[in-house]
């Protein structure tokens, strides 16, 4: 291909500014901007459109619930900031899978890629393009529920059409990311402003310190801890930036200021859109409600109600896109460190974006869809993906033991990961107490990965006809593609890894660069 040689297709618009030939490689085009957006749009799906109420029962009370809102953001924010510190410490796209590979070894992390590939992405994706269908559908069957080929070719239709933008360019896709980012804050924007309306009217009522504190029943220790689950999983999303670390422009500085940027916004737009629905609608409503927005543009936006099925099915819209994204540069990753097989490790040569890595995503999504077991595999993965949580922000401590003098940018007080990892094993511990077949079927998805781990990566001596075949498939899959490997960008001279505290090499990488 052109591309191996450095006379294909121009990935670098400042060529001539720092002379080196041309490469092709994945472009740094993700900005500070759509580094927020990315993790805005992720975190902001269907959730806070549709099942707030899974807090409010949970909790008890409208006090309660507001309270658990607020501290699943800020739980959310220890998190991000130890996904901070790994981030501009250990600088490879992957997220999760590349600092739990790094720290703990080939086949840790080949168990976290193998339930993200096989069911978590594929599952959370389908899930989304389904609520994106539904929504979109409602119109057309006002009273009954949209057929079920409808949903499924219309939720095939969006997977291909987000698929093939992400194939054709990364900054058409940040740019569709962007705008629907915008879209879905308006959305929440107009539910925060007409609940404001309502509070300034009178009101507030069940907001009232008395009325939002009183408990009908004395919520359990376990009710309290699957709230907070709720509220876990409507933050889910805030490290999906680091799966497209090297995909940023100066990762070691935008990282963590969109991390710090977004994380604290989205809780802030969470809680209010919580108080704006608490003013405008009594716990027992909300309660009854399958759709909270749907429900509250009913009851105060009279003829524009039809705004909030809009809202809901732009933002999964965005989240597809969103997702896609993401999950597409993790099969990257592992492709490139060869977990799964190499042809998911090609760009393309003239586009530079991973082409076989978002088919393969696309491909699982449809199968998944197919399948249409979508909601009982998503219990699995909430706790499949909770638990990498754990396994990674763990994982932060064990680095720091084991190389106590690598250079960290970015070095969190002790006390973060320590609380996080605290709270994360209560409620993984009331998970495995209240729902031990969901946990149990979930390990056991995980843990399927090691024999494929021996059979497909650790062994190494298989024989020659296989070998062969892989041999074969790749080329045909790179000619149909026009994908190549990319180009190691020849002016990252010292990689991540070898620095260190010590000032002298701190110094030498300077000289260097």
């Amino acid at each position: 291909m052109a591309g191996q040689n450095g006379s294909g297709g121009v990935c670098s618009r400042t060529k001539e500014k720092q002379k080196i030939p041309d490469r092709v490689t994945l472009k740094k085009e993700i900005g500070l901007l759509s580094a927020c957006t990315i993790i805005i749009g992720n975190i902001i799906g269907s959730g806070i459109f549709i099942s707030p109420k899974g807090v409010l029962e949970h909790s008890g009370s409208v006090g309660l619930a507001l309270v658990v809102w607020v501290l699943g953001g800020c739980i959310s924010a220890l998190g991000s900031l130890c996904y901070a510190e790994l981030g501009v410490t250990i600088p490879k796209s992957g997220g999760d899978y590349s600092y739990v590979t790094e720290i703990f070894g080939g086949l840790m992390g080949f168990l976290l890629l193998w339930s993200a590939f096989l069911i978590m992405y594929p599952t959370t994706l389908a899930v989304i393009a389904l609520t994106f269908s539904n929504y979109i559908l409602q119109p057309v069957f006002p009273n009954c529920v949209p057929p079920y080929m409808a949903t499924r070719l219309l939720s095939g239709t969006c997977l291909l059409l987000l698929t093939w933008v992400n194939c054709s360019s990364v900054r058409m896709a940040t740019r569709i990311q962007d705008i629907f980012t915008v879209g879905k804050l308006m959305a929440l924007g107009l539910i925060i402003v007409v609940g404001l309306v309502q509070i300034c009217n009178g009101n507030y009522e069940a907001l009232t310190p008395q009325v939002a504190f009183s408990l009908d029943r004395t919520p359990s220790v376990g009710q309290i801890a699957l709230a907070f689950l709720q509220a876990s999983f409507a933050f889910s999303g805030w490290n999906f930036l680091n799966y497209v670390t090297e995909e940023v422009v100066e990762p070691r500085r935008n990282l963590p200021r969109a991390i710090y940027i977004s994380i604290p916004l989205v809780t802030f737009v969470y809680t209010l859109t919580n108080i704006a629905y608490f003013s405008s609608m009594s716990p027992e409503e909300l309660l009854s409600s399958n759709a909270v927005a749907v429900t509250f543009g009913e009851k105060l936006l009279g003829v524009f109600s039809v705004i909030m099925p809009i809202s809901v099915a732009l933002s999964t819209f965005g989240g597809i896109n969103g997702y896609l994204f993401t999950s597409s540069r993790l099969c990257f990753s592992g492709a490139r460190e060869g977990h799964l097989p190499s042809l998911l490790a090609m760009i393309h040569y003239k586009n530079c974006t991973p082409i076989p890595a978002l088919l393969a995503c696309c491909t699982a999504t449809i199968v998944i869809l197919c399948i249409g077991e979508t909601h009982n595999l998503i219990n699995y993965v909430s706790f499949i993906n909770y638990l990498s949580y754990g396994v990674t922000i763990a994982g932060l401590l064990f680095y720091r033991w084991k190389k106590p003098n690598l250079y960290r940018p970015i070095k969190v007080n002790l006390l973060v990961p320590v609380c996080y990892l605290m709270f994360w094993a209560v409620l993984l511990g009331f998970s495995l107490y209240s729902e031990p077949v969901v946990c149990g079927v979930g390990l056991v998805i995980m843990l399927t990965g090691v024999p494929v781990y021996f059979l497909g990566v650790h062994w190494k001596d298989k024989p020659k006809c296989i070998y062969t075949f892989i041999e074969t498939a790749t080329c045909v899959g790179q000619r149909l593609c026009y994908v190549v490997f990319p180009q190691v960008d020849p002016t990252e001279i010292v990689s991540a890894s070898e620095w260190t505290d010590h000032p002298s090499a701190r110094s030498s990488f300077s000289a260097n660069s």
